[in-house]
């Protein structure tokens, strides 16, 4: 029997959720956002869970979307995609508004929806030599997992526009320092200091810990439903012609050749 694409395994009153496609980097398809939504609906429902840490299995914590499963889908993509956006930002939606606080323990690469995932934790670390990077129009494609409507309240509008159009590699030292991580830790301690600070936590008020989230999550506002445009924007560039050059360059490993006409 194949593993998860998403494990959860208690430790006490903390839940770890491994994302589990190490041989893939952890990029997102259908059945691990599925798996995540999941995940996070076990989460919630629970009790016993009083704090959560999110982590990825093997080298790096998550490259974003499966770029190769969507090039496999010609013609298809728009659905897909916007399926994929739905499960993943409904997973989102109740990480944020769960009682038990979501922290993201970064090991390696956050890319992509991966960053969104880190902006959606209410605590995130990472190891010393990690890096973040969106990525979505290098490849012709929009943001999704919230990024559009988090980075800007996290780190400024111009700096998440130069994370978005430029797509500016942000190492670990400078995501401390934009506000994207609240600690920078040695790689070999990430784990270690991600579970005594989940731990800390798990010995917290729960109730009153849910209700401070719930009212971060009111101030938000249109989070939801900007997610919903997300997903509609996304789903839509995965079929122009921006996106098939841009997926295509990147898996075969070169720069694109971007058409003059980007919805041709």
């Amino acid at each position: 029997m194949a593993a998860a694409s998403v494990e959860v395994e208690t430790r006490g009153a903390v839940a770890l959720v491994t994302l589990n496609r190490p041989q893939s980097a952890n990029t997102l398809n259908l059945q691990m956002a599925m798996d995540l939504l999941a995940a996070a609906m076990t989460c919630a429902r629970n009790a016993a869970v009083r704090a959560v840490i999110l982590t990825g299995a093997g080298r790096h914590f998550c490259f974003g979307g499966d770029l190769r499963g969507m090039a496999s889908r010609p013609g298809a993509g728009s659905d897909y995609v916007r399926e994929l956006t739905t499960y993943l930002h409904a997973a989102i939606s109740h990480f944020v508004r769960m009682d038990a606080p979501v922290i993201a323990a970064v090991n390696g690469t956050a890319a992509g929806a991966g960053v969104g995932l880190v902006a959606m934790a209410d605590l995130a670390l990472c190891g010393s030599s990690s890096g973040f990077n969106l990525a979505y129009t290098s490849v012709g494609l929009t943001p999704d997992a919230g990024t559009s409507f988090l980075l800007p309240r996290i780190v400024g509008v111009k700096r998440a526009m130069q994370l978005l159009l430029l797509n500016h590699a942000l190492p670990a030292a400078e995501a401390l320092t934009w506000g994207l991580v609240n600690e920078v830790v040695s790689d070999e301690q990430l784990p270690g200091r991600a579970l005594e600070i989940a731990e800390q936590l798990a010995r917290g008020a729960r109730g009153a810990f849910g209700a401070t989230k719930r009212l971060l999550a009111h101030s938000l506002g249109a989070f939801e439903s900007h997610m919903v445009l997300e997903s509609q924007t996304i789903a839509a560039h995965a079929v122009s012609a921006e996106a098939t050059e841009g997926i295509s360059a990147f898996l075969e490993k070169r720069k694109p050749q971007f058409p003059d006409k980007g919805r041709g």
